[in-house]
Order: C-alpha cells, then sequence, then structure tokens
C-alpha cells in the first residue's frame, strides 16, 4: 500500500481478483461504498467528494475498471467479452467480496454507472443500492440515436470502428485527444487541475489503455446489447 496523492488519507491497493489486478483507493470504516469512474477518468475523478463520504461513517472503494488507469489492461479482439460490462462488474464485485464487503452501495459515473448498472442486474444479492450518474441504459441511448446524439457524442461512433483505427488516430497524439475531450465535458474552468490532468494523461498515453478504452466501447455496441435485450 502507498498514500494516495489524490485522495486525502486513502491508500493505494491493488488485487486481483476475477483474473486481473484491480487498482483502488481505499479508506474508511463503516458501510462499504463503492465508487466507479468514466471515461476518461480513474479513479481520482472522486477526489472531491471521497473524503466526504468516509468522514459521514463509510467505508470507501474507489477503483479503476479494467483497462483503464493502473488497472489490468485484458487482452481483447472480437467479439470484445473481456470488456463487456458483465465481467467489468465481476471484476468489482469480487473485488468488494475480498475486501469483507459481500454487500454495498455502488455509485457510478459514465462508463462506471454502465458497470453498475449490470451489476445490479446480475449480482442483486450485492447491490444494496445503486446510483448511476449521467447516463440512460446503453441500450436505450443506441435504440434513440438520432443525428445531434451522434454529432454530440461523436466518442461512441469512433472508439467502436474497427481495430486499429481509433487506436492509431489517438496514439498519434493522445494529449490533444484528452484534453479536447475533458474540454468538451467539463464546463467549469478550473475543474480539472493540472496535477489531475497530468495523472490522467499518464495513464492515457498508454497504447494498452488507449486499446483497452475502444474496446470498452466496442462492447458496448455489440456484446453488451445483446446481454441487454436479453433482460
Amino acid at each position: 500500500m502507498a498514500p494516495s496523492h489524490f485522495l486525502d488519507g486513502f491508500d493505494l491497493c491493488d488485487k486481483v481478483v476475477n483474473g486481473v489486478s484491480i487498482r483502488f483507493a481505499l479508506a474508511g470504516e463503516g458501510p462499504a461504498i463503492l465508487l466507479l469512474h468514466g471515461h476518461p477518468q480513474t479513479h481520482i475523478v472522486w477526489r472531491k467528494i471521497a473524503t466526504d463520504l468516509v468522514q459521514a461513517g463509510y467505508t470507501v472503494v474507489a477503483a479503476d475498471l479494467r483497462g483503464y488507469g493502473d488497472s489490468d489492461k485484458v487482452e481483447s479482439h472480437a467479439p470484445h467479452h473481456p470488456y463487456s460490462k458483465r465481467e467489468m462488474a465481476k471484476d468489482q464485485v469480487r473485488l468488494m467480496r475480498a475486501l469483507g464487503h459481500p454487500r454495498f452501495t455502488v455509485v457510478g459515473h459514465d462508463r462506471g454507472g454502465r458497470v453498475a448498472h449490470r451489476m445490479a442486474l446480475d449480482h442483486p444479492e450485492a447491490v444494496d443500492r445503486l446510483v448511476v450518474l449521467d447516463i440512460a441504459p446503453t441500450l436505450t441511448m443506441y435504440d434513440r440515436t438520432d443525428q445531434d446524439f451522434a454529432t454530440r457524442y461523436f466518442w461512441w461512433f469512433f472508439l467502436i470502428q474497427p481495430e486499429e483505427l481509433p487506436e492509431r488516430m489517438i496514439g498519434s497524439d493522445p494529449e490533444y485527444f484528452l484534453r479536447r475531450h475533458i474540454g468538451g465535458q467539463v464546463k467549469t474552468p478550473g475543474a480539472v487541475s493540472d496535477d489531475v490532468m497530468a495523472e490522467y494523461l499518464r495513464c492515457y498515453r498508454d497504447p494498452n489503455t488507449i486499446h483497452a478504452i475502444c474496446e470498452d466501447y466496442r462492447a458496448a455496441a455489440t456484446i453488451d446489447l445483446e446481454h441487454d435485450r436479453a433482460d
């Protein structure tokens, strides 16, 4: 363990679950809350509220999803099963069990919200309470896609293009893509400080991370829809 530079009072830990190593920050005592980030962030996206949750009397686990941050980047190609939200949710459920929390609250933002949504469907015995931020169900989003959505959320359709087109294009200048992407999402000046941006960029410069992110989105447009329709 090592102290987190971004989440005050938290320790950084790694644990192998479901065949992958998951990086997470841990602090607190009491009922457990699992925090799951979105794209293109990592667990440090929760830095402004995580300590407040600890002070409110919770055990807080802020994890990097597989493929993101310092969690393992799993080899994946079509049909993208390793980055299905089913597998990503399984990682986190097994992590929480390994930490002694068979039932917990999960809060997911963006991609983490999609993982949390699938987690509630696949593991209702584990999810005590569910909070999803900034998502509607993936199947609903694709079924209702129109020109306005496709224009504003272009990366939904760019990142799912066949391997290695988006990987090579992003990899040619990952800093430009990352800054433009975050700048388009965050409308509050100064919300993402220079040190946080540098940390996101450290992770985003890894070609394995770029590929994993594309596989996450490819899975969302293929196998995840199959799982959602089956439900």
